[in-house]
């Protein structure tokens, strides 16, 4: 079986045990596997699950829908893991910063931490709801998030959370970028809307160089920690980008 030309695919793989396997794949040539995993052909990788050519009773492929593993340039947004808690803790929990705009720590401490990576993964079962990892270079380390979520009439809110040892890098930006391609494209949702506080210049730099357009502020709507800022609400529609 030719499994290269499934290298980058989404697909669903049954093998021979009766198991079955969906999500992005990833081809390995015999000689990697041999290397690092001791098999002596080639195979496929769906998420951390490695399928060897001998073990594949049938692969095809399929539409994505859901949370789909995507992959940019520089990351791989995939599903949150139970790990990832762990991470997420480090990065976000005493850092003013990452929610001076939005009051919203749910990484404050370890349990809090383990509960909403825990509520993630079970959001997994619900129709258009999107939750992903911003996964940097596919080597498991967590640089940030983003996510859509409450959607109605065919629309859906968008939002992010870059690390801060991670920003600068144009990461959010490349993430978003292919969520609103992802959300329109194949998933069909007619508008996508994302808001930020208007002093948040940092994201509203990703938001306008994403392709969202500025359609409405809302003067003293937010306030945060008794400091009231204007909300500026942006948009993205199918084609825009």
């Amino acid at each position: 079986m030719d499994l290269i030309n499934y290298d980058g695919k989404y697909v669903c793989i049954k093998d021979i045990y009766g198991n079955t396997f969906s999500g992005r794949a990833r081809y390995g040539n015999a000689d990697f596997l041999e290397c690092e995993w001791g098999q002596g052909e080639d195979g496929i990788f769906v998420e951390d699950v490695l399928v060897c050519n001998s073990q594949i009773k049938s692969i095809e492929e399929i539409v994505p829908h859901g949370t789909a593993e995507l992959w940019t340039e520089h990351l791989i947004l995939r599903r949150y893991r139970p790990d990832d808690a762990e991470q997420l803790y480090e990065y976000f929990r005493s850092n003013p910063e990452m929610y001076q705009y939005s009051g919203w720590n749910p990484y404050a401490t370890p349990e809090m931490a383990r509960e909403t990576v825990r509520r993630f993964i079970d959001s997994y079962k619900e129709e258009h709801t999107y939750s992903w990892v911003m996964d940097a270079n596919g080597d498991d380390v967590v640089a940030g998030t983003i996510g859509a979520y409450d959607y109605q009439d065919n629309q859906i809110e968008v939002g992010f959370s870059v690390a801060q040892s991670w920003q600068g890098r144009g990461f959010a930006t490349e993430a978003l970028k292919a969520v609103l391609e992802y959300l329109t494209e194949n998933e069909g949702i007619a508008c996508v809307t994302a808001w930020c506080a208007a002093k948040n210049i940092s994201s509203r730099k990703v938001l306008e160089k994403s392709g969202m357009r500025l359609v409405d502020t809302e003067k003293n709507c937010l306030t945060v920690d008794g400091v009231v800022y204007d909300k500026l609400r942006f948009e993205y529609r199918i084609g825009e980008q």
